[in-house]
Formats: C-alpha cells, sequence, structure tokens
C-alpha cells in the first residue's frame, strides 16, 4: 500500500523529504525502502550517546584528543550510525503486529565527523517464505552524508507474519 509519510522528524513545512512510499509488506525484491534523515551530527548528540553508552572515547568528545591522534576534529561513534540504520529497518516494521528484526549486522566504512547529516538507505535483496506462516525479508542497508559517501553498510533479515 503506498502512503505518504515524513522520512525524517522535520516539520513539513519546506521539507523536500515527504515522498510517496512502498510498504515493504508490498515491496518486491529489489524496491527501494523508505529513507530515514538525521539531522547534522552535533557535539551535544555526541555528549549523550557516550552517557548512554558508556563510550567516553576522547576521540568523541575532545577536540584536542581528536588532533592528538591525527583527526581534524572529533568524530562520532561508529555504534552511532550502526544505531540509525537499526532505526532505519525497524521503521519499516513499525505498523506490522508481530514483525521482529531476526537480524542484523554493518561494517563501518567511513568516519563521521561534526556537522555530517546521514540518510539511511535500503532495499528489498529477498523475499523467503518459510512453513510456519511468517515470511524472512533481507533487506541491504547503508548510511550516506550529505555528500553521498557511504559511512556504514549493512545487511538484516526481518521476520513478517504471512498476510
Amino acid at each position: 500500500m503506498e502512503s505518504v509519510v515524513p522520512i525524517d522528524d522535520r516539520p513539513m513545512m519546506g521539507n523536500p523529504g515527504w515522498r510517496r512510499t512502498l510498504n515493504i509488506l508490498r515491496a518486491a525484491v529489489g524496491d527501494s525502502l523508505t529513507p530515514l534523515a538525521k539531522p547534522p551530527i552535533a557535539q551535544e548528540q555526541l555528549r549523550r550517546y557516550a552517557n548512554a553508552s558508556g563510550d567516553y572515547n576522547p576521540i568523541h568528545l575532545d577536540e584536542e584528543a581528536a588532533h592528538r591522534v591525527g583527526l581534524d576534529s572529533v568524530i562520532a561513534h561508529g555504534m552511532l550510525s550502526m544505531a540509525f540504520l537499526g532505526q532505519f529497518v525497524t521503521q519499516q516494521l513499525a505498523d506490522i503486529p508481530d514483525a521482529y528484526l531476526a537480524h542484523y549486522q554493518v561494517r563501518f566504512i567511513s568516519m563521521v565527523r561534526l556537522g555530517d547529516s546521514l540518510t539511511c538507505y535500503g532495499h528489498v535483496k529477498e523475499r523467503i517464505p518459510s512453513s510456519d506462516g511468517r515470511e524472512t525479508i533481507s533487506i541491504e542497508c547503508w548510511a550516506q552524508n550529505q555528500k553521498g559517501d557511504k559511512v556504514t553498510t549493512g545487511e538484516a533479515a526481518v521476520s513478517l507474519p504471512n498476510f
């Protein structure tokens, strides 16, 4: 079923992120899924993520520490971009009762810097019906920055009830 949904939480006014999308239940192999656009990475977000995760590595929080190890500036936690991709995948399941994430893995490709705006994309890679009344959908996904560079890539498998 097609619907009009936001690809991020910003207000609709002037937001080109509103578009027609395809529900994962009807998505065929190769179909793109609804993207998830995140606001630019801010220092406060990195502080909050460090508090939540317990990862206080100074390269994520202290400009001078980042410079000492050869970085231009602090970098985001890799697990933050992994969390964004996880959010992207699970948002596809939000309105489907008994759907769940069965498998998820990522690979970190490039550093995410302050000010980077990440957008998560993906498409259906495979649909596998099972004898237990469920279907597994494999998703290839990635997060890319505002320059179009992929920073994190991943694969996920979601399990859905057959309707």
